[in-house]
Parts: structure tokens; sequence; C-alpha cells
């Protein structure tokens, strides 16, 4: 363990913020809002990303203390994908009976390229759309484009802001979006634990905690189909990303400007 690490460890003010939001949330429970045939699943995690959102904006908490809690943050989800991975195991024939649908279903992450892209053209962004639309935008992808592009340059200005918008409130929409889909639509559920896995453990843990509450009797499938679905994603989706997403991205980009240029020409003209 480096120096470095000892220090975040040692820093009992995060410690105590973070069981203070813990205690809080636990203690607010959960609660259920109907609309329509569906429901809003309202789980003391987003309680404490908002509470932990709020804090950062006061006095209590300094920038020293919020960037321990970064680092920390990503040991926190080790831990909860190794738990994934336990629970797994005891599941793997239903797993391997799932079959292809379980591989393939990186390539429905697509589906940000197709569309947000458009409306990022209509909204006039430029080359930051390809950053920001080619993927959800996590650590792989980061890396992805720094690499390709640079990180100054406007596909890096495009990834980095769509990194920071899901980490701050990824989370919280998961976390409506699966409760209220899953009980609305027929869609069995195992297809959500699917949908679940995006590459991201704090959004897969947030949209999984509604699953599991709106069907607590197929609590370990869902968890199992959450877990394997979020390590195939982050196995395969930076593979996808580099030989598929990126380039299917920027043919997209450059079809779309050509074509708004000569619309705009012609108007012009006319």
């Amino acid at each position: 363990m480096t120096t470095e690490t000892q220090k975040l460890w040692k820093d009992w003010r995060v410690h105590a913020t973070v069981l203070a939001i813990v205690l809080l949330s636990e203690t607010i429970g959960t609660h259920q809002i109907p609309l329509g045939p569906g429901v809003i699943l309202l789980l003391p995690m987003l309680y404490a990303v908002i509470i932990g959102i709020a804090l950062f904006f006061t006095p209590l908490v300094k920038e020293k203390q919020s960037k321990s809690a970064e680092s920390l943050v990503f040991i926190s989800v080790t831990l909860l994908i190794a738990k994934f991975g336990v629970q797994a195991g005891p599941a793997l024939p239903l797993l391997i009976e799932a079959g292809p649908a379980l591989l393939l279903q990186e390539i429905g992450n697509l589906g940000t390229i197709f569309l947000a892209l458009p409306v990022a053209v209509l909204l006039g962004l430029k080359r930051e759309s390809i950053g920001m639309t080619h993927s959800i935008g996590r650590e792989p992808n980061v890396a992805l484009i720094t690499d390709k592009y640079g990180f100054s340059s406007p596909e890096g200005r495009g990834v980095m802001a769509v990194y920071i918008f899901g980490t701050v409130f990824g989370a919280i929409f998961m976390g409506l979006i699966s409760g209220l889909l899953a009980t609305v639509t027929p869609i069995h559920p195992l297809s959500f634990a699917m949908a679940t896995g995006i590459g991201s453990g704090s959004m897969a843990a947030a949209a999984l905690g509604p699953l599991v509450t709106a069907f607590p009797e197929m609590k370990d499938q869902i968890i199992a189909f959450s877990g394997a679905s979020n390590l195939a994603t982050s196995v395969t989706g930076l593979y996808v990303s580099i030989f598929i997403a990126l380039p299917l991205t920027e043919k997209l980009y450059g079809w779309m400007t050509r074509r708004k240029s000569k619309n705009m020409k012609s108007n012009v003209g006319v």
C-alpha cells in the first residue's frame, strides 16, 4: 500500500461524512411513487448520491476530502464487482442458457450513437459530439478518446463532459428508470438485469436495487445476470468502441454535418 493510499484511509473526515450519509439515507428508507401501472422506487443509494452532491457545495466538505473520496470509490466498486462474481458462480447454468443474448447485449450500447448524436449535431455541437456520444463515457472510453485524439481535443472535452455528468447524475437516472420500466413494461426482469451491465459499477448497483426490490423472488438470478452482464461489458466494451462504435460515430458525424451544411446553403440560396 502506497503512502498516498494510506493517507486516504487515515482521513477520518471522509469516513465520518460517509457514515453520516449512510445512516441518514438508511433512516429515510425505501419509498415508492406510483406512476400509472408502474412505480418509481426511491432507494437509500439515491438519497446518498443527492446528499453527497449537496454536501460538496458546503463548507463541511473541502476539496481535499472530495478528492480522497473519489479515489476510494474505485475500491468500493471493486468489492461490489467481486460480490457480483461470487453470486454469478452458482447461476452459471442460467447464464449459459441465456446464450448469445448476454454476449451480444453490448451492441445495445450503440444506441447512444443513434439517439444522442443527431441531437448533438442539431444543437450545433462540433467534434465534441463524437466524444460525447460514441459510448456512455466511462473510464475505458475516456482512455480511448484521450489516446486517439488527445485530452485537450474537442473529442476529449466531449467525453470528459459526459464522464463528469454520468458520475454525478448517472446513478440517479439509472436508479429511477430501471424500477419504472421494469414495473411498467412486460419485458422479463432478467432482461432488465442484463441491461444494468453498462460498464459502470455505481450505475449498475443503482439500477440493480429497484429490480431486486420489485422482484424479490428473483433476487439471486437478477444479481447474477447483472454482475455477469457488467463484467462482459467491461471486457468487451472497449473493443466494441474501438472497432465499431467510434468509427461508426465518425462516419455518421461526417454524413450529418455535410447534410446539415448542404441544407443551410440551399436555404441561403432560396
